[in-house]
């Protein structure tokens, strides 16, 4: 993409004012995406966007500047332009040497995107469609979605560090509407990894659509959620965005040196159940969060954040783990080359435990089963959330019975975790997710065995 001699002379040219630091992160990315809504095919979209961010540190001070010129001219005037934002010149003149990292794979593809034809495409959606419209007469209304993307990174540093990375991604979703007694009811579901059009003959998109159909059908019949404090269990690969979001965040150690985490100096002590170990682990194979190095150009890692519910470490950027002596825990994320990097998950999970998940069904006298998750809101700060159930059901005497409506899920993350008392040994990994932070966008995946937590609030409507 850049020849590392250009490389070289961009980042001498951007510490030549006396910068402590300074990278390039450059990135060629294509991209499709495919939309169906009733029927018919809204959009079929192609893109590229390719260019560099450029930052300079001194002292407490960032400067940074990007270009989608990556002429060397066009690199060393954001270069020029990051520096000054950063320092006065002091005139000093560095050698910058790279050597290129070993090039890694921890998600190989099989089929590019690229090379399959958009009408391949659009057909996945179409099946869908008809997939899930023949679900039953009460379906109203079926949305479907298609996105693929290749990007090729490259960072370099004044450090040395020298790596470039491929991150290929392929994802569907659909969404699914049935009208009737209770009013208009949903479903969802979707599938992404990073893997190529393969990802098709592993995922059946038809199962998918019903399974989204089925969702909404249910619903139709079912009443509304109880209130109050009830044990909750919860499905395997359904709850980790609760803990990516209620627990996750308040481990990235840019929000713990803000005082923004319950978590701050917490290391060695019981913040869990004893039975809970939570992870955050960027190699893993073909899931949305998996990358073979981070945005900072840091190979990554398998993370233990916490160990048998004792709090062990934090997730870290390059600067900030470099500044504490803290090893790379390969964190450095950013949505594209006109952003900063900062500390983000990638796939967050919980381990196994040892119970059989019908076994957990059974422990529950009465309480609630909750088979899928959605959106909310959450404190990061204190880790206070509110998520909606998208799918659930009543627990009686040891047995799922009747689907539920209206209800949500309040309680706070770190209660949560230190209420997990009975956890299964059916690990899942969840639904693709995009995260959010300080207005950036990066795709995160999140997963669980099935567990109990002894107490949660029910938000329902039942009288």
């Amino acid at each position: 993409m850049i020849d590392s001699d250009v490389l070289e002379r961009v980042l001498a040219t951007a510490v030549r004012t006396g910068a402590d630091f300074a990278e390039v992160y450059a990135e060629d990315k294509r991209s499709t995406s495919a939309g169906l809504d009733d029927g018919r095919v809204e959009q079929v979209n192609s893109g590229r966007d390719r260019g560099a961010g450029i930052r300079v540190v001194k002292g407490d001070t960032t400067g940074f500047a990007h270009t989608a010129d990556l002429s060397e001219a066009g690199l060393l005037a954001a270069a020029e332009a990051a520096a000054a934002a950063a320092s006065q010149g002091d005139g000093v003149t560095r050698t910058i040497a790279l050597t290129r990292g070993p090039q890694r794979t921890v998600s190989p593809v099989a089929q590019y995107p690229d090379d399959i034809p958009k009408a391949a495409k659009v057909e996945l959606l179409q099946r869908m469609d008809q997939a899930a419209r023949g679900a039953g007469g009460s379906i109203v209304q079926v949305s479907a979605g298609y996105g693929d993307s290749h990007k090729h990174i490259l960072v370099a540093n004044t450090d040395g560090v020298f790596i470039t990375d491929e991150q290929v991604r392929t994802l569907v979703r659909v969404s699914v509407v049935a009208d009737g007694d209770t009013g208009m009811q949903t479903g969802y579901q979707s599938a992404g990894h990073t893997i190529g059009f393969e990802l098709f003959g592993q995922v059946d998109v038809e199962d998918l659509a019903r399974d989204a159909a089925r969702q909404a059908l249910t619903k139709l019949n079912a009443r509304p959620a109880p209130s109050g404090a009830l044990p909750v269990v919860i499905k395997r690969g359904s709850g980790g965005v609760l803990f990516h979001e209620a627990c996750g965040h308040g481990l990235e150690a840019d929000l713990v040196a803000k005082g923004g985490s319950v978590y701050r100096g917490k290391q060695g002590e019981l913040v869990a159940s004893p039975l809970v170990t939570l992870v955050d682990d960027g190699t893993m194979t073909g899931e949305w969060g998996a990358i073979s190095y981070d945005d900072e150009g840091h190979a990554s890692q398998y993370n233990v954040l916490i160990q048998d519910g004792v709090l062990t470490d934090y997730m870290w950027d390059y600067l900030r783990a470099k500044k504490e002596g803290r090893p790379q825990s390969g964190n450095g994320r950013r949505q594209s080359y006109q952003h900063l990097p900062m500390v983000r998950m990638t796939n967050t999970y919980v381990l196994n435990g040892t119970e059989e998940p019908d076994d957990i069904v059974r422990a529950t006298e009465y309480g609630v089963y909750v088979a899928k998750l959605g959106g909310g809101s959450v404190n990061t700060a204190s880790g206070d959330f509110v998520f909606g159930m998208t799918e659930a059901y009543l627990i009686e005497d040891g047995q799922i019975t009747e689907p539920l409506r209206e209800g949500n899920l309040i309680g706070n993350g770190p209660q949560v975790l230190l209420d997990i008392d009975l956890l299964g040994n059916d690990f899942a990994m969840g639904n693709p997710g995009t995260c959010g932070k300080d207005g950036q966008g990066v795709p995160v995946g999140d997963g669980q065995p099935t567990l109990r937590v002894k107490s949660l609030t029910i938000g329902g409507t039942a009288a």
